[in-house]
């Protein structure tokens, strides 16, 4: 996931919703648990307590009994954690009983340390016991046969505080790993629901590739009912851009048209009269055919340009290409060698490809003297599909021209030697064309000893 993507935005809001709301549940559920267990640990503290009070208390002497040992084996085991006691209050005389477990040990009381008693009488404390470990202490004051005026007696039941901390520490260990595996498996899901909940996004990209790319013309497929208007409104958005395409070709032809047999009245006609003026209209006739054909010129080129979805394979278009130049310049005996790496494609019209080639091929056999070398391939340095770029380049084994002459071939009707024949345009018209195309024409030292133009164009 990259950082600024929607599939991170929404994996990172779930799993902070996710971190946020379990530990928040777990705790709840701790606690919950927590006092489940010592609700049900005091429930138990006072069961003892009221079936000791009960069977101690209940006769009508004048001295508690010994309770039997009916309730809990653990009071007759010496130190361990349960324990029960009987003594006088206020230092009244009386004998001080106490269960098995205790031996020898005194249970601190919580009526002497001041501590209230709840709505039942009962007086709870958590101390220290015998062994260190903390106890539970639970009292309740009484008298033999529950007589007011004799004497009063402290009736303790206690238990072990370690055994309550043991059972929600084990609680708590199995509910951490339950809710970290539950944590997991919800980022998991998250990252399956965001990729597949994305995956329609994923199929418009690669539709889109696929238009620009030239295999399909409009975005087609079953796309989910959030995304399909903006279906529609990309195909609706391609066919107007098309739509405006064809209309700018069609205007433009139609100006080429209408101007062409006009001007060519003006010229001829200007021609036959040998008179300044005439000579004067002859020549601001052709400065107007000049531009006339610029501006038509670059009209077609924005036009082919703007297009979606043009491709053209360069080695289909090469080959005839060259065929045709090599018959031209067949009185010259010319060689054309070419080389076009597989499946290299450039990202425009064939038309144009097939004018920058032409020109440039075709004012290497003017110049050259036995050999035109032609080479075609894609720049794989960079991975992205749109910053690929087509390198051609047409080289000669000529004259070639010095740094001075590189710098100044190119210009508009700019011609170097008046014996060879042309109009001083294709090196121009190439330029135009591959700058429309956002690429560029370099010219530089050919190792063949003449002239080797670079046309780095986009590569689709």
């Amino acid at each position: 996931m990259r950082l600024n993507s929607l599939a991170l935005r929404l994996f990172a809001t779930s799993a902070a919703w996710t971190l946020l709301a379990l530990p928040l549940a777990g705790y709840i559920i701790y606690s919950l648990y927590r006092e489940d267990v010592q609700l049900s640990f005091d429930a138990q503290l006072k069961k003892l307590l009221t079936q000791i009070t009960v069977d101690s208390m209940g006769t009508g002497g004048d001295v508690p009994l010994i309770p039997p040992n009916l309730y809990e084996p653990l009071f007759e085991v010496t130190q361990s954690g349960w324990y029960w006691q009987i003594r006088p209050i206020d230092g009244a005389p009386g004998r001080t009983l106490v269960s098995p477990s205790l031996a020898t040990a005194v249970l601190p009381s919580p009526y002497d340390h001041k501590m209230k008693p709840d709505n039942g009488g009962t007086r709870w404390m958590n101390v220290p016991g015998p062994t260190g470990s903390n106890i539970r202490v639970l009292e309740f004051l009484d008298s033999p046969g529950h007589d007011p005026e004799k004497t009063r007696y402290s009736v303790i039941v206690a238990g072990p505080l370690d055994w309550f901390e043991a059972t929600v520490a084990k609680f708590r260990t199995r509910l951490t790993s339950a809710l970290a595996l539950v944590g997991l498996g919800l980022l998991a899901a998250t990252v399956f629901q965001v990729r597949f909940g994305l995956l329609p996004l994923r199929r418009i990209e690669r539709g889109l590739a696929s238009i620009r790319s030239g295999e399909v013309e409009r975005l087609d497929g079953q796309l989910p009912a959030e995304i399909e208007p903006l279906q529609v409104e990309l195909n609706a958005l391609i066919d107007s851009n098309q739509d405006i395409i064809d209309r700018a070709r069609t205007q433009v032809g139609n100006l080429a048209h209408a101007l062409k047999t006009p001007l060519a009245v003006i010229v001829n006609e200007a021609r036959d009269d040998h008179s300044p003026l005439g000579k004067k209209v002859a020549e601001q006739a052709q400065l107007m055919r000049d531009h006339i054909t610029l501006y038509l010129d670059r009209a077609r080129m924005a036009a082919r340009v703007g297009a979606i979805g043009r491709v053209t394979p360069v080695d289909s278009t090469v080959e005839p290409l060259i065929r045709a130049i090599e018959r031209i310049h067949a009185d010259k005996g010319i060689a054309i060698s070419y080389t076009v790496q597989a499946g290299a494609k450039f990202q425009g019209e064939k038309q144009d490809l097939e004018e920058m080639l032409g020109n440039l091929i075709d004012n290497a056999c003017k110049w050259g003297k036995t050999h035109v070398y032609v080479t075609a391939a894609v720049d794989a340095q960079t991975s992205s599909p749109r910053r690929r770029k087509l390198k051609i380049s047409v080289e000669d084994d000529g004259p070639g021209l010095s740094p001075e002459q590189r710098k100044k071939i190119g210009k508009r009707g700019l011609r170097l030697d008046e014996t060879k024949p042309g109009s001083g345009l294709g090196l121009s018209i190439v330029g135009d064309l591959a700058t429309s195309y956002h690429g560029r024409l370099a010219l530089d030292a050919s190792a063949h000893g003449g002239l080797k133009a670079t046309l780095e164009l986009p590569a689709a």
